[in-house]
């Protein structure tokens, strides 16, 4: 049977190898390997007699450098053009015969025979059909396999290799590192000389290039041209990347212009500069920040009609970009469409690209009108970098007119989609980040995984639980399984709202359905339980991440814990858990160091607390807010007015923060008509930008500095403001059964602010004659806790009791079936009720005077007298004092 001959036929998937740019498993610029056999090399071939041999071959540099990635642009350039001239396409699938003798030869022995496994197909195989072998070994590295076929087939008559074949067998052993060089010089040296074109000479010096030794590959195509064999583009261009990727030491870029204009001069039609030539020198223009040179380059590309694409405009904009000059750039283009030569989209972004590197957002904007002049439509890709970059600069209002321009000149795509759901949730506003999924979902395009976990986490840092169910169910129906950061973000939503339960449940769901939970899974759940101090809870589920799932708790992990335990009131352990994580290596920031000052200012040690503000002051340019109020509030609750008074002056005068100066001036009243109001809500309404989980310590720390300078009005008015941005959603909830309070997550000041708003709404209630409930109750403590008696010493829970009994005369009490709750059973409303009623109409507003008081002068003894110093633990009964008719709560 006649064999197919493939001389001048090309397989199509042709693997002489031509890649300089292998994957990044095999990098070029490692060590350096000692490359002694260049003799034995050398000697070979000029024993092959192809016109005098070469000369010694010198080292070749193959260490890194910078501009590696530019030049591996071109690299994947010209990779792809060599494959397209060498690589005809075919039909990419294997005959029957083919499948078989790969798997033969994949399960043959070390030692088995392959004239066996040729045995019964060896009429029916083509030379083609070989080289579909070879490519299946080069695509496994299996080197070896491929180099025992090609000895056999060498032994054969009926399939004796030709120069394909010895071209792709070359490109299998080139692809194996320097140690292989050897075996490809004796398989180039088996071919006989007259055989040898430009193919197989390409595929040699590819297999030097793609190994960094650019020398060599120069001396072989000095040896080709010697010998008689005319160089294509093709073989150039791998000479001409191998010398232009050189970096120890860098090949002068004079020497690439020598060989650009060697093709550039060469007769043959073959040799002609191709776009992969171009875009090796742009490429190595700009990694040698030759702005000049490219400029040169582009011109002369233009002038022999060889149109720049993508990668070729990138090199351009960063050669400019390295020397500093990118204004040049669009005046090049402008003198691109004044000769006719339009530059696309591509080239336009590239340059607003460069620009927003640099923060330079005029200059970004401006080729954005540049390209709309030329008549060059934007892309979604053009408007995204724009979007991003704004978002990046905090500049959300021109992110939503650049979008609404967008829209009105090319569709959003789900890739800019994306981009706004990172720029607005990185930005706080989580509830623009839901309507933009509502309106992607109405204009029909289609979200991806990126986009449902970015919408899922803006949920989860903005509190909405309910929402995040809705993304859950959509991705649900949609087939999408929610990952890991999906399921986080409905965790943290939950738990901001102090849906405990329901969080512990979505955790546990996602082992159900194989998305393991995360180490901030884990740091989500517990900063749910650390805002309400449920300090177990948070110490239960961190022993199991660390025992069940292996995860070793970070910063953010100690984070909770400090806050669990200062909300529980276990300020010893606070101390602890930061002491714990000093150890474990991990530096604190700014969170962590306001925990500790939470400690010790809830304990009322003023020297540690002032210590730890100064240390707070040393590690960030100015403390937050939230810093000073703790500081405010441990001064007022120890009559230390004059150093209060200094740290509010502090806040006032601080320039870096106009925030600090409107909240300073809001404690001393200054801020209490309706224009300066403004200021005070918007610096409020700017602090839930940051999210629930700061937003929620602010107000905490507002609210107790505010009650305990006697400013009872503006904290109501600060708590209103809460309650309207949803940060306590738990605080007010009525039913016919009960009307409640819940206070467990916030401070002792927030807490009395919420009591005092409670019963004045309470005592409109009573005096409207409404239907009373069973009870009315004040929650303030959750989880675990609510079965211990301890509780009722804890801060919040004896303060609260105390200032209920002090107001209301002992009509709250703690019932028996929960330590965690104050109550007021329905008897007690009705007593209530009657004392409203017989007051005949008294101008009584309610049962607290929430009033402003004025600011006590320095010295003043308001807190620390003797008479208060037990702060109403005289109040507290060893037993409920009052039992009756609790059974019949229990079912409530």
């Amino acid at each position: 049977m006649a064999l197919v001959s493939t001389a001048t036929v090309a397989s199509s998937s042709y693997h002489c190898d031509l890649l300089l740019f292998p994957t990044a498993r095999r990098s070029w610029h490692g060590p350096r390997r000692s490359r002694g056999g260049a003799g034995a090399r050398l000697a070979v071939l000029e024993r092959a007699g192809t016109g005098g041999g070469l000369a010694v071959l010198e080292r070749a540099g193959a260490g890194s450098g910078a501009g590696l990635a530019a030049l591996e642009r071109a690299g994947a350039a010209t990779a792809a053009a060599r494959r397209e001239e060498v690589v005809p396409a075919g039909n990419g699938r294997n005959s029957y015969e083919v499948e078989s003798l790969i798997d033969r030869l994949s399960n043959l022995p070390p030692r088995g025979s392959i004239a066996r496994c040729l045995e019964t197909a060896r009429h029916r195989l083509t030379l083609q059909d070989f080289a579909a072998v070879y490519r299946e070994f080069s695509r496994r590295g299996d080197w070896q396999r491929s180099l025992r076929l090609f000895k056999y087939m060498q032994r054969q008559s009926w399939c004796r290799p030709d120069e394909h074949i010895h071209a792709i067998v070359i490109g299998v052993l080139g692809r194996q590192g320097p140690a292989l060089l050897d075996k490809c010089l004796e398989v180039f040296h088996d071919l006989p000389a007259e055989s040898r074109t430009a193919l197989s000479y390409t595929s040699l010096i590819a297999a030097y290039a793609r190994n960094a030794l650019h020398e060599e590959a120069r001396a072989l195509l000095d040896q080709m041209k010697a010998a008689g064999v005319a160089p294509t583009a093709a073989t150039y261009n791998t000479v001409l990347a191998a010398c232009a990727r050189a970096t120890d030491p860098p090949v002068p870029f004079d020497m690439l212009l020598g060989l650009f204009a060697e093709m550039r001069h060469d007769v043959s039609p073959s040799v002609r500069p191709d776009l992969t030539t171009y875009n090796t020198l742009l490429a190595a223009a700009a990694v040698r920040s030759l702005a000049d040179q490219s400029e040169m380059l582009l011109r002369t590309m233009l002038e022999a009609g060889v149109s720049p694409d993508t990668v070729s405009y990138r090199h351009i904009v960063d050669a400019f970009a390295s020397a500093g000059n990118l204004s040049r750039v669009a005046e090049l283009f402008s003198e691109m469409m004044a000769t006719g030569h339009t530059p696309d989209a591509s080239a336009y972004l590239g340059l607003m690209e460069a620009h927003t590197h640099v923060g330079a957002t005029a200059e970004a904007v401006a080729v954005l009108r540049q390209m709309q002049a030329d008549g060059c439509a934007p892309t979604a890709a053009t408007y995204r970098v724009l979007l991003d970059l704004y978002g990046r600069q905090g500049r959300f209002d021109g992110v939503r007119e650049l979008f609404r321009e967008m829209r009105t000149a090319v569709p959003p795509d789900t890739a800019t989609y994306n981009v706004l759901f990172r720029v607005f949730g990185d930005g706080g506003f989580f509830k623009e980040v839901v309507e933009l999924f509502h309106d992607m979902l109405q204009t029909g395009v289609e979200p991806d995984m990126v986009t449902c976990e970015n919408v899922m986490a803006a949920c989860g840092r903005g509190g909405l639980h309910e929402d995040a169910r809705e993304v859950l169910e959509y991705m649900s129906r949609e087939g999408m399984v929610p990952t890991a950061d999906a399921y986080t973000g409905l965790v943290e939503a939950l738990g901001h709202a102090a849906m405990y339960e329901e969080a512990y449940v979505a955790f546990n769901m996602m082992t159900e359905i194989g998305s393991l939970p995360t180490i901030e899974t884990y740091n989500a759940l517990a900063n749910a339980y650390a805002k309400g101090g449920l300090f177990q809870e948070a110490e239960a589920i961190f022993s199991r991440m660390t025992n069940n799932a292996g995860i070793q708790k970070n910063k953010d992990s100690f984070d909770a814990l400090i806050e669990a335990y200062c909300q529980g009131a276990q300020l010893d352990d606070a101390v602890k858990a930061y002491m714990e994580m000093r150890k474990s290596r991990f530096n604190p920031d700014e969170r962590s160091l306001e925990g500790v000052l939470n400690a010790y200012c809830i304990a009322g040690v003023i020297d540690e607390s002032k210590e730890q503000f100064e240390e707070l002051q040393s590690s960030v340019a100015v403390p937050s807010i939230i810093a000073y109020c703790m500081m405010l509030s441990l001064y007022a609750r120890n009559d230390r007015w004059t150093d209060a008074y200094d740290l509010l002056e502090e806040m006032k005068t601080n320039r870096a923060s106009s925030t600090h100066q409107v909240i300073a001036s809001l404690i001393k009243g200054e801020y209490d008509d309706s224009s300066n109001w403004q200021m005070v809500e918007y610096a409020l309404e700017n602090s839930t930008l940051e999210g629930c989980d700061y937003s929620i310590r602010f107000f905490n720390a507002l609210l107790d500095v505010l009650w305990w300078f006697g400013q009872k009005a503006r904290a109501a008015r600060v708590l209103d403001q809460a309650v309207k941005f949803g940060l306590f959603p738990e605080l007010y909830r009525d039913t016919k059964l009960v009307w409640s309070l819940d206070v467990h997550r916030m401070s002792v000041g927030g807490a009395l602010v919420a009591v005092s708003v409670w019963l004045n709404k309470l005592y409109d209630r009573l005096k409207g004659d409404e239907d009373l409930p069973q009870l009315a109750s004040v929650v303030v403590l959750r989880g675990e806790m609510e079965k211990s008696t301890i509780t009722r010493g804890l801060p919040t829970a004896k303060v609260v009791y105390s200032f209920l009994n002090d107001t209301l005369s002992a009509s709250f009490h703690f019932p028996k079936w929960n330590k965690g709750r104050i109550i007021c059973l329905k008897s007690q409303l009705k007593k209530l009720q009657s004392a409203i009623d017989s007051s005949n109409g008294s101008a009584t507003a309610g049962f607290i005077p929430m009033t402003n008081s004025h600011l006590p002068s320095p010295g003043s003894k308001i807190y620390t007298r003797e008479a208060q110093a037990d702060n109403g633990t005289g109040h507290l009964p060893d037993e409920p004092l009052v039992e009756e008719k609790e059974s019949e709560l229990l079912a409530l």
